[in-house]
């Protein structure tokens, strides 16, 4: 349940904790408040666990250009550090940092790697269920694996052929393409999703984790066949805040392992994995003529740039354009 934010202490004394609750004051996503808190963590090893209140801008500007000269990080790497102590000093500790003399990263982000659709398919082939619902969804919709797991019932519309991704990257929701080769499987789960639901219900663990204090909100909605998981866990276990015994979602870790071998059964020797799927769903999209800001939309990125990174894929390289040794091809010899 490691997407479960953690208990803190009440009233919290240590300095993360601290912060921890701040980040969640502000109704930022717990996957922002681990990368904040991860990012001032190694900003204090860095300067010999000194206090971030003994330190300022000269501290920063020398952790931030130690990213980019030392460890060669990239762009997007230094830019969320830096997003992370702007917002640890100005919103949480209150003192702005000014102007700060920063070598940026050179590092350009990489091309993204992609399947073709024979390997794609290949990949589906070798998995077994649900890692080959969830490879599916992921392929056809353009989900992100942390997305897929946490896909609940009431966020599948058979009806208007599409899913709802709450809470995606940047705590946005979005609506995305629910592919019609995967309803009649995707109802089959949903149903086995019901008699789990009905079992759990019988053993008095029938509640499920809701985030952002939804459960006392509604306090009826953790018992409600709608918040539950599309693809839950094969046991009960402990919640570690409020320690109810109740079944989450299935573990990111589990899927990668499986999608891993299934790439490894099907030959294939690209450096890819889970994510390989949304990228390659981007590719297709771009392949079929749609526009950049549809597949923008479909795939929530805040910045049409970040879209834009998936022409260069279509465009094979070379701006498309065909290899003058393929356009005369030279006769070869054998000897």
């Amino acid at each position: 349940m490691e997407d479960i934010p953690k208990m803190i202490p009440s009233p919290p004394v240590k300095l993360l904790d601290r912060l921890r609750f701040f980040i969640r004051s502000q109704d930022l996503t717990y996957k922002t408040e681990q990368t904040y808190v991860a990012w001032i963590a190694q900003f204090i090893r860095f300067h010999n666990m000194r206090h971030p209140e003994q330190m300022g801008a000269p501290d920063v500007t020398a952790f931030l250009n130690h990213l980019s000269l030392n460890r060669n990080v990239a762009k997007n790497t230094q830019r969320t550090a830096l997003n992370a102590l702007v917002f640890f000093y100005k919103k949480f500790l209150h003192r702005d940092l000014g102007d700060l003399n920063i070598r940026y990263a050179s590092r350009q982000q990489r091309i993204p790697v992609v399947f073709t659709h024979e390997e794609a398919s290949a990949v589906i082939n070798n998995l077994s269920a649900p890692y080959q619902l969830m490879a599916k969804l992921m392929y056809g919709s353009g989900l992100r694996l942390s997305e897929c797991i946490k896909l609940r019932v009431m966020d599948v519309d058979f009806g208007m052929s599409n899913l709802l991704v709450r809470n995606g990257k940047g705590n946005k929701d979005r609506r995305t393409v629910l592919p019609q080769s995967v309803v009649e499987p995707l109802q089959v789960q949903i149903e086995l999703v019901k008699r789990l639901h009905n079992f759990d219900m019988g053993n008095g663990h029938g509640s499920v984790y809701l985030p952002n204090a939804l459960a006392r909100k509604y306090p009826s909605a953790p018992f409600q066949l709608g918040w539950k998981f599309v693809f839950p866990a094969a046991n009960v276990a402990k919640d570690p805040r409020s320690e109810t015994i109740r079944r989450h979602h299935v573990m990111d870790s589990s899927v990668q392992r499986n999608i891993k071998k299934a790439i490894r059964d099907a030959n294939i020797s690209k450096h890819c994995g889970s994510h390989t799927f949304r990228h390659s769903f981007a590719t297709r999209l771009l392949e079929q003529g749609y526009d950049i800001r549809t597949i923008q939309e479909l795939l929530g990125h805040s910045d049409v740039k970040t879209t834009e990174i998936y022409t260069h894929v279509v465009n094979r390289g070379g701006k498309g354009v065909i290899s003058p040794v393929d356009s005369h091809p030279p006769t070869m010899t054998y000897r």
